[in-house]
């Protein structure tokens, strides 16, 4: 009887963390049909590579440095390559970016400190064609659906915010001053203050003050 071969599946990973990328790079690589075909740092060197290597798969960090996020990157590819499937990987607590990035185009969203043991799951149920999601996040994001017209006032309100801008409101959520904001997302402090402007103007608040202690409580809560 003639032997079937499986064909690889091509993954990308885009992390600036290079230790986290070599080991979600070894945890793949142990699978016979998955293969890392190639890992780099930013969304921009994505978008460049992907002719080149046509991956199937592409695992995107949200916190990217430079101009481009996770989410920005996911939303480029959904429109250029729709056929390529995209994994998110992210240290930010699910509750609140998963939805947006599912919005955007992800199929699965996992957290970092779950990787180890289940990057090679999450991958097998997208390729299967599957969305990837905690228990507890499809339950949120199911009864966002039921409940839609229920949805809090404040959420509506968050929910203005660009992908961009609500990076930068959990860095304000968590105390974090603009020149370190600047440092961490790889843009000038310059930036840094215009978002914060948008933001402030789609809140409805008057003053740096207030944007901060709005954020404040708005993570205490969620």
């Amino acid at each position: 009887m003639e032997q079937e071969f499986s064909p690889t599946v091509n993954i990308m990973i885009v992390d600036d963390h290079p230790i986290v990328a070599n080991g979600i790079q070894q945890l793949i690589n142990r699978e016979s049909d998955l293969k890392v075909c190639q890992s780099v740092h930013d969304a921009e060197t994505a978008i460049r590579m992907i002719d080149k290597e046509n991956p199937d798969i592409i695992i995107v960090d949200i916190s990217l440095k430079g101009s481009t996020n996770g989410i920005d990157l996911i939303k480029s590819l959904k429109k250029r390559y729709p056929r390529i499937k995209a994994l998110v990987l992210s240290m930010h607590d699910e509750n609140l970016y998963a939805e947006r990035a599912i919005k955007a185009g992800a199929k699965g969203y996992i957290m970092k400190n779950d990787l180890t043991d289940n990057i090679v799951k999450a991958i097998r149920n997208i390729l299967n064609g599957n969305l990837y999601l905690s228990e507890t996040i499809t339950s949120k994001l199911l009864n966002n659906i039921v409940n839609k017209e229920e949805k809090k006032e404040e959420e509506e309100e968050i929910s203005k915010l660009s992908d961009r801008e609500f990076e930068v409101f959990q860095y304000i959520s968590k105390g974090t001053k603009s020149i370190s904001i600047a440092k961490e997302m790889n843009i000038s402090i310059k930036t840094v203050e215009a978002h914060k402007l948008r933001i402030r103007n789609k809140l409805n608040l008057k003053s740096s003050n207030e944007l901060n202690r709005y954020a404040l409580e708005w993570k205490q809560r969620n």
